[in-house]
């Protein structure tokens, strides 16, 4: 998806700078399906501030540059509606981790315990982070989401637990 688009809908949560966009993949509530990088939100906020689509306004800060606050305008939300229409692309899994898991036979027993362990803990620790967020106040369509994204993170802990032993203590050389 388009990092215009991205920026046009991490908006609708509300006013941000270029930095809380960016958490809002990082941490937020676009952490657990979506990314986007510096290098692409501000040229797209500058492109959508020429476009009218977003305003944007400083803010004084003490002892810092003046931080940049953008605001979705009506301009941008009639934009975001419009390419909400198009059909998605087929989502793509692209994950170094599932390489190595893989190829398992090209790394030693000690590092292929410690990355198994570091993904592990990774989606322990996102399963821990949607199941803590409070749900009294998310709209339909972000439950749904969150749902899913809980749905995954916690599928994925009770495979690589129940299933470790498959990838573990095994040396064997495939072509397949």
């Amino acid at each position: 998806m388009d990092a215009k688009i991205l920026c046009l809908g991490a908006l609708t949560c509300g006013d941000a700078s270029g930095y809380e966009i960016k958490k809002m993949f990082e941490d937020g509530p676009f952490a657990h399906f979506h990314q986007v990088s510096f290098g692409s939100i501000y040229p797209s906020l500058a492109k959508l501030c020429e476009q009218g689509k977003v305003t944007m306004r400083k803010e004084m800060q003490e002892g810092r540059p003046d931080k940049k606050v953008y605001t979705l305008t009506d301009k941008g939300n009639k934009s975001l509606y419009r390419a909400m229409k198009k059909t998605p692309a087929e989502d793509q899994l692209r994950s170094e981790v599932m390489v190595m898991f893989f190829l398992q036979e090209y790394l030693d027993q000690d590092h292929l315990h410690d990355v198994l362990d570091q993904q592990l803990n990774f989606y322990r620790s996102l399963s821990e982070k949607l199941e803590a967020l409070d749900d009294d106040t998310v709209a339909p369509g972000r439950m749904f989401v969150r749902g899913l994204g809980r749905v995954l993170y916690r599928t994925l802990v009770k495979y690589m637990e129940e299933n470790a032993h498959l990838l573990l203590n095994n040396k064997k050389r495939s072509n397949q």
